[in-house]
């Protein structure tokens, strides 16, 4: 019988898994459980290249010079430090979650398991959203690209031609979907060593455009705003890294979550190191804070990399920089779609959508919830026709920032319940298929810093940087948290019942996979070159 937090499809579906792997190694054929309409056809290649760089898009490439302007150097730094070690933290719950549960919506399904059904609710249409306002973000990334080589196109008929490619790129087959992701993120993983040398190179004065400069912006006003303009860094640069999460969608798409999932994870510190830290420090040491072409100042609207090429008189690196930006901020776009259509999915399976986002057709693709959230997102990007990009980014930014916080404090929380409830339950942590070996510090640490940085947010809410505080301010910055405890309340007001699920009922088979040991779906001899490129990406990513 189906429980609460539980539909029926993944019920019985899990009833038979537990029949399976009590009658015997004979039955032992394949793994088994948290099935759904989604087809398994992605491979440990597409999961760790998307982990790797789906979400690098217009909030690092753009938002950095907002940031390097309110923050100077050392605050963007240790913003991304500090969302960083954030990030990191998420990622290892999710990833122990995942090879658990790889089910479509992630950690809205594990939300309403392991939390409450009301904080699920509110947790999945928020993250519903504010995938809808990622596509638009990015959208409006796209005109602000292209305004580099030309303003002559209307800002609609970009956003026009952009949004039918995400469309297309969402509507074909999900290996179609993760292919194209795959060669965006390694044209990105690829290009970022371009950025660290040729930014070293400028520094060190070796360009032609102008002499050394090495730590000067560093030692001349490491804070252009004080420790107030090193908070107001903090909404951009957890934008920047929102999206990181989607891995957890992903594995429930993935034919092997316990091989992929882990690899996945453990290619995180990659992408912290070399795109957010990295890329962040060679900003600082080649565009000055007060460069009035940045993002969000009086200039141009250029990405601070561009501007570190343009000055130097590399204007061909200049140009190659803002078509990397351009693939970024596109593919950014189009895993929000992807990731919006499996929220929508997931959360149907828990009772809380309309039953016919549950679906997908014979392809795997779950039409309803994409029609939604691709018309909805692009729908949203025409706010840009009648404001400025970097106005529309700040609105976007800051609404999406929240909505990431409340989520990654939700997986962290899912995470230290789940942990909980096997310990209740007296199952051992061994008989988990993967466990990470950050906890319990880093959910904590992760959970921790989500609650800290809301509070951060309201303060700045109250009290922006730069501006008088206002009601509009307010709500213009806040709202996503009000509407966040407004959904709440209402979710909780319709399903009532206790504030948490009690620990010692939750079925913890129910939703989970279960692996045979001998089964590895991805199995293929490699030969020549491609074994040793694959020993040599085991490594970095384990």
């Amino acid at each position: 019988m189906a429980t609460a937090d539980t539909p029926p499809s993944f019920e019985e579906g899990n009833e038979k898994a537990t029949q399976l792997q009590a009658g015997g190694d004979d039955l032992h054929v394949e793994d088994h459980g948290a099935d759904t309409e989604l087809h398994r056809l992605l491979g440990t290649r597409h999961l760790t290249m998307i982990a790797l760089g789906s979400s690098i898009g217009m909030g690092l490439w753009l938002g950095s010079g907002t940031s390097l302007t309110n923050g100077g150097p050392a605050g963007i730094f240790l913003g991304y430090v500090l969302a960083g070690s954030m990030i990191w933290s998420v990622s290892h719950s999710i990833g122990e979650m995942a090879v658990m549960y790889p089910l479509p919506s992630a950690f809205v399904q594990w939300t309403s398991k392991f939390v409450c059904p009301s904080a699920a609710f509110a947790l999945g249409w928020a993250y519903w959203l504010s995938y809808c306002i990622t596509i638009a973000n990015e959208l409006q990334g796209v005109v602000t690209v292209l305004s580099f080589w030309t303003d002559a196109v209307p800002t609609a008929a970009w956003l026009t031609i952009f949004w039918v490619v995400i469309i297309v790129v969402n509507v074909g087959v999900v290996t179609f979907f993760a292919e194209i992701e795959v060669i965006c993120s390694s044209i990105k993983f690829g290009w970022i060593f371009v950025v660290i040398i040729s930014c070293i190179v400028v520094s060190a004065g070796g360009a032609p455009g102008h002499g050394a400069i090495g730590f000067r912006y560093w030692n001349s006003e490491p804070f252009t705003n004080g420790f107030k303009g090193f908070l107001t860094v903090m909404p951009t640069c957890i934008f920047a890294m929102s999206g990181s999460e989607n891995s957890g969608l992903v594995a429930a798409e993935t034919g092997n979550p316990k091989k992929s999932v882990p690899r996945a994870v453990g290619s995180i510190w990659l992408r912290l190191s070399l795109f957010y830290l990295m890329g962040s420090l060679m900003v600082t040491i080649c565009v000055s804070p007060e460069d009035p072409d940045l993002f969000g100042a009086s200039g141009t609207n250029a990405s601070p990399f561009v501007i570190a090429y343009r000055n130097a008189d590399l204007a061909p690196l200049a140009h190659m920089m803002n078509a990397v930006i351009f693939i970024s901020v596109v593919s950014t776009g189009s895993i929000s779609g992807y990731g919006g259509s499996r929220t929508t999915m997931g959360l149907a399976h828990i009772g809380m959508a309309p039953k016919q986002f549950m679906h997908a057709d014979k392809a795997g693709r779950p039409w309803y919830g994409l029609i939604c959230t691709l018309l909805l997102g692009g729908g949203l990007s025409y706010l840009n026709v009648s404001n400025s990009g970097a106005e529309v980014f700040g609105w976007f930014s800051n609404l999406t920032s929240l909505f990431t916080l409340f989520g990654w404090g939700m997986i962290c929380l899912s995470h230290i319940r789940f942990r909980y409830a096997w310990k209740v339950q007296g199952r051992s942590p061994e008989e988990l298929p993967w466990r990470s070996w950050t906890w319990p510090y880093a959910a904590w640490w992760g959970l921790i810093w989500c609650i800290v940085l809301i509070i951060v947010e309201f303060y700045l809410a109250i009290w922006p940087l730069g501006e008088p505080s206002s009601a509009e301010t307010f709500f213009a910055n806040y709202v996503s948290v009000i509407a966040i405890l407004i959904i709440y309340l209402g979710a909780r007001a319709y399903y009532r019942g206790p504030w948490w699920q009690d620990v010692s009922k939750i079925n913890l088979d129910s939703g989970r996979r279960f692996y045979v040991d001998h089964v590895d779906t991805e199995s293929n001899p490699r030969k020549g070159i491609t074994k040793y490129a694959h020993k040599a990406i085991g490594i970095l990513t384990n």
